[in-house]
């Protein structure tokens, strides 16, 4: 997978998922290209690491971003795309904030779809490349009451991943495309989307050296320990009303008092 003289792009990069990616791709001969709206965590983070860091500083719930974004990255090779970016929310979709939903959309959703068209064709004219999507064990479960938008946007980053991969697949393709799939990750995720894990959290590092290890491996919807993997297995046998009010029962546990 490393190819020393070519890039790895991380989104997301200031802080939990992201930035654990930039130091284990650092370890690897990496030259990186972090991007996230926090340019003073960038900045120490860029310190820390022992190969080449160059900071994209840039709000990705504005579409324009992340056409800025890939613009300044035309000129460079890119080896690795690590489109992370994301948020959630928690609580009863009727009381939840309207535009810090509109604003998980266009992050989760948008940003993502935008960010991996543009590098994916980048990648296919160069012939080779590994984009890996950032998404959620929640994107492979029907609905998730309580966390609903969370989940909806998940859910459209697993399928479209999964749908673009095997186009790659059936095409002869040398470009990889997957999508990471962890439970709980112990993160500021937590502070962000309002919750509490039920049930403990991974850590970051554990979910990236996994997820590095199966990416190598091509596997396209990498889940992180067999506890996940065999819950999202169990899960397929399910009625699709029953799965769903498993969820929910898992999610009223998630609630911050207060």
């Amino acid at each position: 997978m490393l190819k020393r003289k070519k890039y790895a792009v991380i989104t997301g990069a200031s802080a939990g998922i992201g930035m654990e990616f930039a130091k284990r791709l650092s370890k690897r001969g990496y030259p990186l290209v972090l991007i996230a709206r926090r340019e003073d965590r960038l900045i120490k983070l860029s310190k820390e690491l022992k190969t080449k860091c160059e900071i994209i500083t840039a709000d990705l719930s504005r579409e324009e971003e992340c056409y800025r974004v890939f613009y300044q990255l035309q000129d460079k090779e890119i080896g690795v795309f690590i489109n992370n970016a994301g948020f959630g929310d928690c609580g009863k979709f009727i009381e939840t904030d309207l535009q810090k939903e509109m604003n998980m959309v266009q992050v989760n959703v948008k940003a993502v779809h935008v960010l991996m068209k543009l590098m994916l064709k980048k990648m296919q004219k160069a012939g080779w490349g590994y984009i890996l999507n950032v998404a959620s064990s929640a994107g492979l479960i029907p609905a998730g009451p309580y966390m609903a938008t969370y989940y909806a946007t998940k859910a459209y980053v697993t399928s479209l991943t999964q749908a673009v991969a095997e186009e790659l697949r059936e095409s002869g393709s040398r470009v990889y495309v997957g999508c990471l799939c962890p439970g709980p990750v112990d993160t500021e995720f937590n502070s962000v989307a309002n919750v509490e894990f039920a049930l403990k959290g991974i850590s970051a590092r554990d979910c990236v050296d996994y997820a590095l290890k199966q990416m190598g491996k091509r596997e396209v919807v990498i889940i992180p320990t067999k506890t996940m993997q065999l819950a999202m297995t169990f899960g397929r046998f399910l009625p699709r009303p029953v799965y769903v009010k498993i969820a929910a029962h898992q999610q009223k546990k998630k609630f911050k008092e207060g």
